[in-house]
């Protein structure tokens, strides 16, 4: 086979550094591509050389075959390493890449194309002998309705060709069916070019077991371990680990064999998932095969030491695998680190990344970790622009040590100290999931979210804000007293009599007030009620060290015009520093009693038409942003009286969708769109 001399990669983000980061130490040349809201993006800079897709959205550029192979002409590069999602299940692409004389790095098009019909794929391995769920596939309205009798509820509708939790919904009656297939089907269309769904047995609270497979063109199919996936939102995976605390080795064992005669039964080539549900009685059943590298492939990395985009480069070229036994040690644990509000429905969050930093992560390479035992795959750094164009991960944080509990102590404490400004992660979640009893038990299955609510694990240390908004405001008044232009000696806030002390207001999570009053040295009042026992020990523009109650910390301060993000040992705090001499706010009439998009996106349904009566909580229209859809619903009861907006139309940041009047008074009730109901 031929070998590989330069290296397209297919992709973009943290996948695309990912690869680009082995290949430099293989000593393969590297091509990036990038879209314009990618120009400057971590993963052009990681490349040798970098080619421009001209457009925005997926469907104009990284799903573009022709692009990308007009690309790697471009730029003479032998190879193309597709990475995941995009395009990397595609066997059309698979099969024009080796058309055009490079070297697809990934199973052949016939295994994607077998595998990337689920329902057909269970058939196939089901008559190997994996144990597969019952199913079918979805034909028609009443046809469905049938089927569905047949599986019984609970039941999932899943596309056909799709994978990572889209086009996905649960059905627990036979009422929620019509919808969800309908809902299923957009989504499906709108992410794999395909809205051919199914139905399939829904097993209540599963382990999510999948195995890495790896097979060579020696006819050697390897089962590299397992990886647990069961903390999910959205049907999409949060938090991977391995190996799993729910498998023993006589299961263990079981779950490799059944992997590999999957990969024995298609010919498998190159690097591949075999996923699973394991119920609570120990019994498991196959979901599907990915026919590519997963986004969690690092903790199998950290547990084998083996770098799995290596061997992927390697069996493309015709080396063998290595050869059997390969051992697994100690814990790796993964967590996705997503641009997101979780208290809000995993509403995307837009915007500039002002500051990102993961503290004490040394150099890490491809299989192991940094120097302390942790490692970060990122597709951003500071200053990068988060749009709402792609998939909203940021990075992957993932810690490995000797053990399960330490390594899931080493991750939330290494979350918990990072510096993420400018954009709403699920940071403050990933690390209440971390330390939540039930998971560090072991315990948690796929329903974990549902009974622990995104709020509840999330939810601030009370003690965070009045410390932090004392910070704020000491911090702005270093940085005034540092900055000033005359009479700098004398002391801020000096009066020949004084009458008040100084006064600054924030506003924080969305609408709430707090006010500090503030006379040094060590006087602070957090609405009236002073800090017990505070001592400022220094006072900077960036950081304030002070004690309160006892206790001594230093709280890192990070002002972007009048947003301040402030970190500390209580957590993380953004207040928003009110004028002291506002300016009267302009009437917007045009606005109220409108619910606004609260992100960029496409409109993908509209349910109702100018002039209905709604109920509270009815579904007005449904947008698609960041590759998933929320729906919009009515905040009241009431006549919709405007609805601007139509199917398939884009609309930005605080377009009006639609506007409801209340039936019930002459007046109407101002709301945005600020918690849309995910329907993932």
């Amino acid at each position: 086979m031929p070998l590989i001399r330069r290296l397209l990669i297919a992709n973009r983000g943290e996948i695309a550094v990912r690869i680009a980061r082995t290949a430099r130490e293989m000593g393969i040349d590297t091509v990036a591509v990038y879209a314009d809201p990618d120009a400057d993006s971590p993963h052009v800079a990681a490349a040798d050389q970098a080619v421009r897709l001209p457009g925005a959205a997926a469907s104009d550029t990284y799903l573009r075959a022709d692009l990308l192979l007009d690309a790697a002409r471009a730029t003479g590069a032998d190879a193309v390493h597709p990475g995941y999602g995009f395009l990397s299940e595609n066997a059309e692409f698979a099969r024009r890449t080796s058309a055009a004389g490079l070297t697809f790095v990934g199973p052949t098009p016939d295994t994607i194309a077998a595998m990337g019909d689920k329902l057909a794929a269970k058939d196939l391995l089901g008559r190997a002998g994996v144990p597969v769920l019952p199913g079918g596939r979805v034909e028609s309205g009443a046809g469905a309705a049938e089927l569905a009798a047949r599986i019984g509820f609970p039941l999932l509708v899943k596309a056909a060709f799709g994978g990572g939790g889209r086009g996905m919904r649960a059905v627990y009656e036979e009422a929620e069916l019509t919808e969800a297939i309908a809902a299923a089907r957009r989504e499906a269309a709108a992410a794999f070019g395909d809205d051919t769904v199914f139905l399939e047995r829904l097993i209540d609270r599963p382990r999510h077991i999948e195995v890495q497979i790896f097979g060579d063109t020696h006819g050697t199919v390897l089962a590299l371990f397992e990886r647990d996936c069961s903390i999910q939102r959205r049907h999409q995976k949060l938090i991977e680990e391995s190996p799993s605390p729910a498998v023993g080795p006589s299961l263990r064992a079981e779950l490799r064999a059944a992997a590999v005669t999957a990969g024995r039964t298609i010919g498998y080539l190159g690097a591949g998932t075999v996923e699973f549900v394991l119920d609570r009685a120990g019994a498991f059943h196959l979901l599907e095969v990915n026919t590519r590298l997963q986004v969690e492939h690092p903790v199998t990395e950290l547990t084998t030491g083996l770098d799995l985009v290596r061997l992927q480069l390697q069996v493309a070229q015709g080396h063998p695998l290595p050869a059997e036994p390969i051992s697994t040690a100690g814990h790796a644990i993964e967590a996705r680190l997503y641009a997101e509000d979780p208290s809000h429905g995993y509403a995307p969050s837009v915007g500039t990344l002002h500051r990102f930093e993961v503290p004490d992560c040394g150099p890490a390479s491809a299989s192991a970790s940094g120097s302390n035992g942790v490692r970060v795959d990122a597709g951003v750094a500071t200053g990068s622009r988060v749009g709402a164009h792609y998939d909203a991960l940021l990075a992957k944080v993932i810690a490995y040590a000797p053990t399960r509990d330490e390594a899931c102590r080493k991750l939330a404490h290494t979350l918990a100290r990072a510096h993420l400004h400018g954009v709403r992660t699920n940071r403050d979640l990933l690390v209440g999931i971390l330390r939540a009893p039930e998971f560090a038990a072991g315990d948690a299955d796929t329903g974990f979210l549902d009974r622990h609510p995104a709020a509840e694990l999330s939810a601030p240390d009370p003690a965070a804000l009045p410390v932090h908004a004392a910070a704020a405001a000491l911090a702005g008044q270093a940085e005034r007293r540092a900055t000033a232009r005359v009479l700098k000696g004398i002391p801020s806030g000096w009066r020949n009599v004084r009458d008040t002390d100084q006064q600054v207001t924030y506003t924080h999570d969305p609408d709430a007030r707090t006010t500090v009053s503030y006379r040094l040295p060590n006087h602070v009042a957090i609405n009236g009620k002073p800090l017990a026992g505070l001592v400022v020990h220094a006072a900077h523009a960036d950081r304030v060290d002070l004690t309160t109650d006892g206790v001594r910390r230093t709280v890192a301060v990070h002002r972007v015009g009048d947003t301040v993000y402030l970190d500390s040992p209580l957590g993380a705090t953004v207040l928003t520093e009110l004028p002291r001499l506002p300016e009267p706010p302009d009437p917007a009439p045009e606005s109220t009693g409108a619910l606004v998009a609260t992100m960029p996106g496409t409109v993908v349904r509209v349910a109702v038409l100018e002039g209905d009566q709604v109920a509270a909580g009815q579904l007005l229209l449904a947008i698609e942003a960041m590759k998933m859809e929320y729906e919009i619903t009515a905040p009241h009861p009431g006549t919709v009286t405007h609805l601007p907006i139509a199917t398939g139309e884009a609309v930005d940041t605080e377009t009006v969708l639609a506007v409801v009047t209340v039936t019930t008074t002459a007046t109407t009730t101002a709301t945005t769109a600020t918690d849309p109901e995910p329907v993932e």
